[in-house]
C-alpha cells in the first residue's frame, strides 16, 4: 500500500510513495518507485532511469528530490536497470540497445497509467544523464522534455574511457571496478522476495568485466558508446536542459548541445563536480536547482510560460583565481549570459610559443624543444571522476611544470577572462611511431603558485582523427592541434599564462609503449584562447539562483563512517623510481537506512608506475559490499579486484569476483584477457 511522506508545509501537495514493478515486453519486471502528489487530476511524470540500486546506491540522493518533485506537483519515479538493484533480467555491458528500448517502454508504461495527463520528462546525472540523452535521441512521443547532468554526449572525445584518442588509464579501470561491483550484488528479498537467491546467482553467472571491451581499440569501432553519438543530436525532439560543472569531465557536453541541437535548448555551466548542483559538495557554490529544474517542466510539460525560454542560451561560472587547493568550498566567481552559442562575445586569441609565451630554450641551436617527460607525471592531476571530496581536485602544478616543458606569457597588463575550449597547434617532429602529447594550462601567481585551468591530450596516432589510427613516420615533421577542456575563467592582472607540455601524464592517460618524447618547434606552434569580452554583461540582466532546496533528508544513520583513510595518497619509492597513487572514492563506510538495511561499502585503487618505464604502469581496484538485514537473517558480502597490466603489444586485464552468503562462498570465479593495445 502506498505510504504517506512527510512533507513540509510549503509543498502545494501531499505525497505517497509505492514501489511497484514495471512489465516489459519480455516478462522481465523493472523495480520501480514512485513519488505522487495527492489529486484527482492526472499530473505529468519526471523518470529518473539508471542502474545504481535505488533502494540503497542513490536512496539518499532520491529522497532530496523525488518527494519535492512530488510535493510540486509531478509523479516523480526512479527505475533500476535490468539485471540492477531490485529488477528483474540480467545485467549487460552498459548502455545496451536492450536498455535504451526498456528506457522507452517505461516511458510509454507511465504516460499510460490513470494517474499520469501523457506527458514525461526524464532527468538524470552522470550515467543517469547520458541514458537520457540516448533515449531522448530515439524520441518516443511522450518524452517532452530532459534535464541532462554531467552526461556523456561524445563517443570519441570528453568520455570517461578516451580523450584525443588516447586511453584514460585511472577512468577506465576505475568506472570498469565500479559496474563490475555494482552488477555483482544480490537483489534484496525485501524487495523480491525468496527468489533473491537464484535471481543472484544467475546474474553472478553472467557477469562480465566491461573493461574487456572499454580497453578495445575505439578505432576497431569495439568502444562502447556512452551517449548519443554527433549524428544522434538532430534526433532529439524533447526540449534539453545541459548542466555541467567545470570541475566534472563531461562538461564540454553542455556547450555541444547548445551549438548542435535543434529542439530547445538551455545551458548551465556550473563551478560543480560530478553532483546535482544544489548538493553542496565542493566546489560551490551550490543553487537553488530543483526550483530552476521546476521551471523547465512546468514550460513544457504543463504549458507554462516561466521565462526560461527568455533565459540566455549559455549561463556559466566564471571562476576567479584562487590559490590551487584540493577541495574549494564555495569559490569565489560569477555567473555570465550569452545568447548563442558559439558566442559573438567571445573571440580567439592566438598566443605564438616563440613571441607571446616564451621558454628558456634548448641547449643547442637546433629551432626544436626536446619534450621527454618522466612516466610519473601526472601524478598530481586530481581525481579523475570528482564527486565532490576534499581531495578531488588538481593541487598546485609547480611539481607538474618541472616535470614538463613549459611557456609563460609576460604579467598580464589587465584582467583576461576565457570561456569555452582553448586549442593548441603544435608542430612536431619525434623519432617514434607512436605517442602522445599532454597540454595543461595554469594561471601562475606572482608567488609562483600554479592552479590548473584547463588540459587536454593528443594521441599522436589520432592526429587524422579519432575514427583511425595512423602512425607517425620516424623523424617526420607535422602539425598537429590538441584541444583542451572548456573552461570559464579570470586571469588577474599580474598574474602570467602558462601552457605546460609533457609527454605522459599518469595515471590520468594510460602510457605509450615508447619513451621518445617529442620534439616542439614554437616558431611554428600557438596557442589560441577563447576570450570573453570584458564588457560583453554590460547592461545585462544580473543572473541569480534562488537558495537551494531539497525533501527531508532520510533518515540513514552512519555508524562507522570512513575516516583517517587519505582521499588521494601519492607514495615515491627513491631508491625504486616507483610512483603508487592511491585514491579512495568514498563510497561512505557502514550505515543503516530507515528500512533495516545494513550496507557497508569500502574501496581504494591503486596506480603505479617506474618513472623510466611506461610497460611498468598498472592498476589495481579492491571492494567489499556487504549488505544485512539482521531480522531475517539476511547477510551477504561481494569481494572484487580488477587489475590492468601492459606489455608493448597487449592489455592483460584480470578480474575477480567473490560472493558469500553467510560467510559461506556461492561464487567464485576469475577473468584474465589479453587484448591488443591497438592505437592505445
Amino acid at each position: 500500500m502506498p505510504q504517506t511522506a512527510q512533507h513540509p508545509a510549503s509543498y502545494p501537495y501531499r505525497t505517497v510513495r509505492e514501489d511497484v514493478r514495471v512489465p516489459l515486453a519480455d516478462g522481465v519486471q523493472l523495480h520501480a518507485r514512485i513519488w505522487r502528489p495527492v489529486t484527482e487530476e492526472a499530473v505529468p511524470a519526471l523518470l529518473e532511469y539508471l542502474p545504481d540500486r535505488l533502494a540503497d546506491g542513490t536512496a539518499e540522493r532520491d529522497a532530496q528530490r523525488h518527494p519535492w518533485y512530488a510535493g510540486h506537483g509531478y509523479a516523480s519515479v526512479r527505475v533500476d536497470a535490468r539485471g540492477h538493484g531490485n529488477s528483474g533480467g540480467l545485467p549487460g555491458a552498459e548502455p545496451t540497445e536492450q536498455q535504451l528500448a526498456d528506457g522507452v517502454a517505461v516511458i510509454e508504461w507511465l504516460a499510460a497509467r490513470p494517474w499520469c495527463d501523457g506527458g514525461v520528462g526524464m532527468f538524470g546525472l552522470a550515467r543517469g544523464g547520458s541514458a537520457a540523452l540516448r533515449i531522448a535521441a530515439l524520441a518516443p512521443p511522450a518524452l517532452k522534455a530532459v534535464v541532462t547532468v554531467c552526461a556523456g554526449d561524445d563517443p570519441e572525445d570528453d568520455d570517461v574511457r578516451h580523450l584525443g584518442g588516447a586511453l584514460l588509464a585511472a577512468a577506465t579501470h576505475g568506472e570498469s571496478a565500479d559496474r563490475l561491483a555494482l552488477a555483482a550484488r544480490p537483489p534484496d528479498p525485501r524487495y523480491v522476495g525468496d527468489g533473491w537467491r537464484a535471481m543472484w546467482l544467475e546474474r553472478l553467472a553472467a557477469l562480465e568485466p566491461p573493461v574487456h571491451a572499454w580497453l578495445a581499440d575505439p578505432t576497431l569501432d569495439r568502444h562502447p558508446r556512452s551517449g548519443p553519438p554527433r549524428a544522434d543530436h538532430p534526433a532529439v525532439r524533447a526540449a534539453v536542459l545541459a548542466v555541467g560543472g567545470w570541475a566534472d569531465p563531461h562538461h564540454d557536453t553542455v556547450l555541444r548541445l547548445v551549438d548542435l541541437l535543434g529542439a530547445p535548448v538551455r545551458g548551465l555551466l556550473g563551478p560543480w563536480a560530478r553532483q546535482y548542483p544544489d548538493q553542496g559538495l565542493p566546489p560551490g557554490p551550490a543553487i537553488g536547482f530543483l526550483q530552476e529544474t521546476l521551471r523547465w517542466w512546468d514550460q513544457w510539460l504543463r504549458g507554462a510560460d516561466t521565462g526560461v525560454l527568455g533565459e540566455p542560451a549559455l549561463r556559466s561560472w566564471i571562476d576567479e583565481s584562487v590559490p590551487p587547493g584540493t577541495g574549494h568550498g564555495a569559490r569565489p566567481g560569477r555567473w555570465v549570459g550569452d545568447d548563442a552559442w558559439p558566442s559573438p562575445d567571445v573571440r580567439d586569441i592566438h598566443y605564438g610559443l616563440d613571441s607571446a609565451l616564451r621558454t628558456a630554450g634548448t641547449a643547442s641551436g637546433d629551432r626544436f624543444v626536446h619534450v621527454r617527460s618522466p612516466q610519473h607525471t601526472g601524478v598530481d592531476a586530481g581525481h579523475p571522476l570528482p564527486a565532490g571530496q576534499a581531495a578531488d581536485l588538481p593541487p598546485d602544478q609547480r611539481e607538474e611544470d618541472g616535470r614538463s616543458v613549459c611557456f609563460d606569457s609576460a604579467p598580464l597588463p589587465e584582467r583576461v577572462e576565457i570561456l569555452g575550449r582553448p586549442a593548441l597547434r603544435l608542430r612536431l617532429r619525434t623519432g617514434a611511431a607512436r605517442g602522445q602529447v599532454a597540454a595543461r594550462i595554469c594561471d601562475v601567481a606572482p608567488d609562483g603558485s600554479a592552479a590548473l585551468v584547463s588540459r587536454g591530450v593528443l594521441s599522436l596516432s589520432a592526429r587524422h582523427g579519432r575514427d583511425r589510427a595512423v602512425e607517425w613516420t620516424p623523424g617526420a615533421t607535422e602539425d598537429v592541434t590538441v584541444d583542451l577542456t572548456g573552461t570559464g575563467y579570470a586571469f588577474p592582472p599580474g598574474h602570467r599564462i602558462r601552457l605546460a607540455l609533457s609527454s605522459a601524464y599518469w595515471p590520468w592517460v594510460w602510457p605509450q609503449p615508447q619513451d621518445e618524447g617529442f620534439d616542439l618547434d614554437p616558431s611554428g606552434s600557438a596557442l589560441s584562447l577563447p576570450v570573453r569580452h570584458l564588457a560583453a554583461d554590460a547592461g545585462a540582466t544580473p543572473i541569480g539562483f534562488d537558495a537551494p532546496e531539497q525533501a527531508a533528508p532520510l533518515d540513514v544513520r552512519h555508524t562507522e563512517p570512513l575516516t583517517g583513510r587519505p582521499g588521494r595518497l601519492v607514495i615515491r619509492d627513491v631508491a625504486a623510481g616507483e610512483w603508487r597513487v592511491e585514491l579512495d572514492p568514498g563510497l561512505g563506510g557502514a550505515r543503516i537506512h530507515p528500512d533495516g538495511l545494513v550496507h557497508d561499502e569500502r574501496a581504494v585503487e591503486a596506480y603505479r608506475i617506474v618513472s623510466g618505464d611506461p610497460l611498468s604502469a598498472t592498476t589495481r581496484s579492491d571492494r567489499t559490499v556487504r549488505l544485512e538485514r539482521p531480522e531475517i537473517g539476511w547477510d551477504v558480502t561481494v569481494r572484487t579486484r580488477s587489475e590492468i597490466s601492459c606489455d608493448a603489444t597487449h592489455f592483460t586485464a584480470r578480474s575477480h569476483v567473490t560472493a558469500l552468503e553467510a560467510g559461506s562462498v556461492v561464487f567464485s570465479r576469475d577473468w584474465e584477457e589479453r587484448i591488443p593495445r591497438g592505437a592505445s
